[in-house]
């Protein structure tokens, strides 16, 4: 199978890449960005099939002394390059040009203008940028510049800044760009991979989810062989797709569903969970409530990380003590967890990846400590959740599930800032659960990539009746998005958002001030913690 080499050097990015890649139909392989290519077990592996090689972001500065480079071998390979933001620095000062942190730095949507080619008729282009018009939005994140072009290269597009947006030399068939053509805000970013991948690459389109449940059906049943698999399901989309996997690729009493009721969980979370589980057909399915001693556990902790980790920490004590009682210690621990969650927690591919936040199921020792000795299953740990959600149609997960928005393994525990009490929790339920039932009445759920509310650490002073009474703050959460790496608040109409305050203030009591959180993802994150 044709496929597209993908080098990490560390970027947050690095894995969507590969993602905008496969929804071209083309295989990606993702390779940390310093491994040799050829003359090693992995690189004959990793050359094999490769039409072409993408260096990805980083986080480093190229110039700095123990910046990442790319191993001498993806130059030699002779395959068409395409250098993104820090790759193309890279391989401008690899090629003899100059990078530097100039005194504008581009961050977020920038006008690029592609330049008339020299001798060649209007309107002409580079393949790379075929089928653009000669203006378009890009998606700038970077501090650093290329000041001076390497010797060959030609500079096809420039920011509104002046600054090299696009190079080219086609004697070392090498291409580079100082924006993000994966990000969804990039003005035809898709059409730019497109020209790279099939156009300049020639890759066949052979990749399909069918071709990738095939495989990771192949390497889940050669890992487990005839043992057993216990997955720690949520009940959220991503873990019960692992579970619709887990039991069509494996005998069904050879795999076990694990539902831990946190106390932490939405409102009637819990009977929806197991109605949705016993659907699948699960012959092993055990729940227990554990309420008591999450809240235990979390009890004076406000820190986020540490929440976190507090909340990891005790789904696998209670994992391995519940493995103890049915009879199954040697059993795979199997998780939900998926490519977004890796990398938010730096688990991306290689040792230069930035930790954004903690997974639970990621960064937790206890959890580090399985992962060690290879008694961890993570069948999605590709994908990203639309992806996840195709996967799902094509396992029979009904499509009321599917279409869930997402939440997070610690539950309610990161949507209250500070420290969780059982309180809190009752609070933040009843507010949570009126605010999507609005959602759905008014026809905005499925419109939505994910809504939710946080309880804020603060008290704010209003009028009930005739009487003055402090209530908590409560701020609702609602964002567009395709994949989860990049979003944009929802533009609710005004009317929605006071109707929908008006709703919460009057039904909770205890809630005495709604705001709405209008920031997007970057800067911020999704969630608050």
């Amino acid at each position: 199978m044709d496929k597209i080499l993908i080098l990490d050097f560390g970027s947050q990015y690095t894995q969507l890449i590969g993602r905008r890649v496969r929804e071209l139909g083309v295989y990606a392989e993702i390779v940390p960005g310093d491994s040799a290519l050829a003359g090693s077990p992995l690189g004959s592996r990793a050359l094999e099939g490769a039409k072409g090689i993408i260096l990805s972001g980083s986080p480093r500065s190229a110039y700095e002394s123990e910046a990442p480079a790319p191993h001498p071998t993806a130059y030699a390979s002779g395959l068409p390059l395409l250098g993104i933001c820090y790759g193309i620095q890279r391989m401008t000062l690899d090629f003899g040009g100059k990078v530097a942190r100039l005194g504008e730095r581009e961050y977020g949507r920038k006008q690029v203008r592609i330049h008339p080619r020299a001798g060649e008729p209007a309107g002409s282009r580079d393949p790379l940028l075929a089928g653009l018009p000669e203006e378009f939005s890009s998606w700038m994140s970077h501090g650093d510049s290329i000041s001076e072009p390497s010797p060959g290269f030609e500079v096809l597009a420039s920011s509104e800044g002046g600054i090299p947006a696009a190079l080219c030399d086609r004697t070392r068939r090498a291409w580079g760009l100082q924006f993000h053509p994966e990000v969804s805000h990039c003005e035809g970013g898709m059409r730019i991979l497109e020209n790279f991948v099939v156009g300049i690459c020639g890759a066949a389109r052979e990749w399909s989810m069918e071709a990738y449940l095939d495989e990771v059906s192949s390497s889940v049943r050669a890992k487990v062989g005839s043992g057993d698999a216990l997955l720690l399901i949520s009940g959220g989309v991503d873990s019960t797709v692992a579970g619709a996997l887990l039991l069509k690729i494996l005998p069904r009493g050879k795999v076990h569903l694990l539902y831990i009721d946190t106390g932490l969980m939405r409102k009637a979370e819990s009977e929806e969970v197991m109605r949705n589980l016993r659907a699948l057909g699960a012959k092993n399915l055990h729940m227990v409530d554990a309420e008591a001693e999450f809240l235990a556990a979390l009890a004076g902790l406000e820190e986020p990380e540490a929440k976190r980790k507090a909340i990891g920490d005790a789904f696998i004590r209670i994992q391995e003590r519940e493995v103890a009682r049915l009879g199954i210690p040697e059993a795979f621990l199997a998780q939900g967890t998926l490519y977004t969650d890796l990398i938010e927690s730096g688990k991306g591919v290689g040792a230069k990846a930035q930790v954004i936040k903690s997974h639970h199921n990621v960064r937790s020792p206890l959890v580090e400590a399985k992962r060690g000795a290879g008694r961890v299953i993570e069948p999605l740990d590709r994908l990203y959740k639309d992806e996840v959600r195709v996967l799902g149609r094509l396992l029979g997960v009904s499509e009321a599930v599917v279409r869930r928005h997402p939440f997070p393994g610690p539950g309610l525990g990161v949507r209250i800032l500070g420290e969780v009490t059982r309180e809190k929790c009752e609070l933040l339920r009843e507010a949570d659960a009126i605010y999507i039932a609005e959602l759905k009445a008014r026809g905005l759920y499925d419109r939505i990539w994910q809504a939710f509310s946080v309880l804020l650490p603060v008290r704010s002073v209003g009028v009930a009746g005739d009487e003055r009474k402090y209530g908590s703050v409560l701020a609702l959460r609602a964002v567009v998005s395709e994949d989860g790496m990049t979003a944009d608040v929802y533009p609710f109409e005004t009317k929605d958002l006071l109707e929908i305050s008006s709703a919460i203030t009057n039904r909770v009591p205890g809630i005495g001030r709604v705001v709405y959180d209008i920031s997007s993802k970057p800067p911020a994150t999704i969630e608050w913690e």
